[in-house]
């Protein structure tokens, strides 16, 4: 085969620096845009893009020649930069250092999509914290808390 094909769904999960509240109600539909449109310009087209105050959910189908790695630390940068060109925050807007990312099978697409959609509702009931231990625990993906809350 000559050609290179692939689908591979990743769901991202990221949160503000020191797990903040700075993603207001009034722009945070603006910065889901900004995330899933950076997505789109490096050939990772988003499926949806969620959150609350303190972190985001992403689903995009990640492009054939760009990394993990690559592709959420271009969002990461591209969407922090908007928020502080943007907003008139009291400090310098940061993402947590790190990211957590996990596999979805394409049968699984649509739960997951209503899954983000849904982040308002979740986080009337469960901490971030929580959450992320919870999807951490059943990926199966070992973690130090002293390392993944920065």
């Amino acid at each position: 085969m000559s050609q290179s094909l692939s689908k591979v769904y990743v769901h991202g999960v990221f949160s503000t620096r020191d797990r903040r509240g700075l993603l207001d109600d009034l722009w945070r539909g603006e910065l889901f845009e900004v995330l899933g449109g950076t997505a789109n310009g490096l050939g990772c087209p988003s499926l949806i893009v969620g959150g609350v105050a303190d972190h985001v959910h992403m689903l995009f189908q990640l492009g054939r020649t760009i990394t993990i790695a690559e592709a959420l630390g271009k969002i990461k940068s591209t969407s922090s930069a908007w928020v502080n060109q943007t907003r008139d925050l009291s400090t310098p807007f940061q993402w947590q250092g790190g990211y957590a990312a996990f596999s979805v099978s394409h049968s699984n697409v649509n739960a997951v999509k209503e899954y983000i959609g849904r982040q308002p509702e979740h986080h009337a009931r469960q901490s971030f914290q929580d959450e992320l231990r919870e999807l951490l625990t059943r990926y199966e993906i070992p973690w130090d808390e002293r390392f993944v809350w920065d």
